[in-house]
């Protein structure tokens, strides 16, 4: 990903700024020695600094389709990295150094992410846009002061831009099959609120003739609308509901089939 930045980004200064002009384009540390060296005019975009962009991540699992339009896999979102660069001009007046700056600067503004047109390879692939952002305040932990110090030069006009790039390796989790209306059927139907005698579980015969056992009461558990041995009253925790549908002979319970 970094190398495909790179070249996107050479490739937008060369046409839209330099027009031409033999002026360099290069990625070099702007050392002490290498300053000494530049004998031309250039232009140098120094990767300082690589690190998530935790704005932008995101939760959950993207699916994956087949031509059938079914989900045949998941995997995670792209996850988003910084990429920040210190671009500078280097040229033998301050006069012309400004000058590229200047015109980098309303190139850069012109976009508020990579051109989608000169995006290629993964980049291209991936179908999502790239952010970037030119000359924000630097972060709290580092100042641009600190990475000249490390670089072991003196302080010089520069631009800060960040790209923000997407990242999409990552594990990838097969799914099963998709569920279809065959194998197990629930329904509904009419039965003695009696239920059957404790200890049994009671059955049904399907269309098929298969005997398949019914839900809806835990088998050997006392009927709470049964009604207590002698006195003709309600069982103890017996609803008036429970007791209505007794006395009218009405019960619902579960019922299920396994088609073939």
């Amino acid at each position: 990903m970094i190398h495909e930045v790179d070249e996107v980004l050479r490739a937008l200064f060369r046409t839209d700024v330099l027009e031409g002009a033999q002026i360099a384009v290069v990625f070099d540390a702007p050392t002490r020695e290498w300053a000494a060296k530049v004998n031309a005019p250039t232009i140098n975009l120094y990767l300082y600094d690589i690190r998530e962009d935790m704005r932008l991540r995101e939760r959950g699992l993207h699916n994956e389709y087949d031509a059938r339009g079914v989900v045949v896999a998941r995997r995670r979102p792209p996850r988003f990295f910084k990429l920040s660069y210190l671009i500078t001009a280097w040229t033998k007046r301050p006069e012309d150094e400004h000058r590229l700056l200047s015109s980098l600067l309303a190139c850069l503004l012109r976009h508020e992410s990579l051109p989608s047109e000169r995006l290629t390879g993964a980049l291209a692939d991936i179908g999502v846009a790239v952010p970037m952002t030119v000359a924000l305040p630097p972060p709290e932990d580092r100042s641009f002061a600190d990475v000249w110090s490390a670089l072991g030069g003196e302080l010089k006009p520069s631009l800060d831009l960040v790209v923000s790039v997407p990242v999409t390796e990552s594990p990838v989790y097969p799914v099963g099959p998709p569920v279809t209306d065959e194998g197990l059927r629930l329904g509904f139907t009419d039965h003695d609120p009696q239920g059957p005698p404790a200890g049994s579980t009671a059955r049904e015969r399907t269309p098929a003739g298969a005997e398949l056992p019914i839900y809806g009461r835990q088998p050997g558990r006392p009927d709470p609308a049964a009604r207590e041995p002698g006195t003709g009253e309600p069982g103890a925790g017996t609803s008036p509901g429970a007791e209505r549908r007794r006395q009218a002979g009405i019960g619902r319970r579960i019922s299920e089939e396994r088609r073939g």
